[in-house]
């Protein structure tokens, strides 16, 4: 059992609740993003629901075992947060983290110290395993995850409740035992330094929330949808889990999803993706599209050398490979300027329509076969 102790933590002083917080908790838990991500809480959010909250709700997540702290600044003791520990399982030295921030306190580090201090303390307190869930499409609190030193262990499907009684949503799993250290867990996938690749030409960016219309457009031009696998167009719910998904599956190290903006005009020219399906043996595949108008610039052929010097210079990744349909000239000679070699031809490599398959040409690319960056 976690002792009810302040706990101080550099930015940040883990503390129970207090009558005075009760304003805070209201407006915070009040917040639109608090509700999106908390769906369980009241809505809307009163100030006599706070009250129940420091008089009721947290003083039975102590007496049930587990803990429910204020997370405050340490200078003015003034609310920034909350942290607790639930679902605790004596029998098997289990409990699960969880954490939100104030809007007036994000972007700090708040929910990382708050996440690693009491992750501290319950294992002081005698806990052997701890977990966290974040909803896949909170790629915030995964970063607080891995900062926190937890470790991803997989995908839970429909984990967690959906916002205003909608579909359940499923939850990214993280991990930490008594013994793995509480600095942060490397990822697969780094962020770009930055954040985003430019050679003054092109520019490349992760994909996020706010690209779903391009998206849809760019992967339902027929003959980009061609070259999906399988080769049909995705509809609009399908595009927007993906856009909305990128950045977690960036964070687990799955894939890198970016798109390719023409510098000159500042719009989307297409996309590129970076494919970590082999992590063990250090290997990568690149796939990329453009929309029509862009193409014959020599714009891919700048996105794949981007990519690739970025993969080879900063991720463990070793060799790149891509693939592309034997009648798809333009793409082969994309690869080729980009120093990729022909290394085979793969028949009925991949799935085509109606139960068809498709031969493939392979492509692979080793660092030393980088040609040099191109300036504008």
């Amino acid at each position: 059992m976690i002792k009810q102790e302040p706990i101080e933590a550099g930015v940040v002083r883990l503390r129970p609740y207090r009558d005075s917080d009760a304003d805070d908790v209201a407006t915070a838990c009040a917040d639109p993003i608090t509700q999106h991500f908390l769906p369980g809480l009241p809505s809307p959010y009163t100030r006599d629901d706070a009250v129940w909250w420091i008089t009721e709700g947290a003083p039975a997540a102590w007496a049930r075992g587990g803990a429910a702290y204020a997370v405050a600044d340490p200078a003015t003791d003034r609310l920034l947060g909350g942290v607790g520990l639930g679902g605790v399982e004596p029998e098997r030295g289990k409990g699960e983290i969880g954490y939100w921030t104030a809007p007036w306190a994000r972007g700090r580090g708040v929910a990382t110290a708050a996440a690693r201090a009491l992750a501290a303390r319950a294992f002081e307190s005698g806990f052997a395993r701890l977990e966290l869930l974040a909803a896949l499409e909170n790629p915030r609190s995964q970063r607080v995850a891995f900062a926190a030193g937890f470790r991803l262990e997989g995908v839970r499907r429909g984990a967690l409740p959906g916002s205003g009684g909608g579909a359940r949503r499923d939850a990214v799993a993280f991990a930490r035992l008594a013994e793995d250290p509480p600095s942060p867990t490397a990822r697969l996938l780094p962020d770009l330094p930055g954040g985003a690749l430019t050679d003054g030409v092109v520019t490349l960016r992760p994909v996020g929330p706010g690209d779903v219309d391009f998206y849809y457009g760019l992967l339902n031009t027929p003959d980009v949808t061609a070259t999906i696998v399988p080769p049909i167009g995705p509809d609009h719910e399908e595009v927007r889990l993906r856009c909305v998904r990128a950045e977690a599956r960036w964070l687990s190290g799955e894939r890198a999803d970016l798109l390719i903006v023409d510098a000159a005009s500042g719009r989307a020219a297409g996309d590129i993706g970076l494919y970590y399906g082999e992590p063990a043996t250090g290997q990568a595949m690149v796939g990329y599209c453009l929309l029509p108008e862009f193409r014959g610039r020599g714009l891919a052929t700048r996105a794949c050398v981007l990519l690739a010097r970025w993969a080879f210079g900063h991720t463990g990744i070793g060799r790149l490979i891509a693939g592309t349909n034997p009648t798809n000239v333009g793409s082969q000679r994309v690869l080729g300027r980009a120093g990729f070699r022909n290394e085979g031809y793969q028949r009925g490599r991949l799935p085509g329509l109606h139960g068809g398959r498709v031969d493939d040409v392979l492509f692979g690319l080793l660092p030393q076969d980088l040609p040099p960056l191109s300036g504008s």
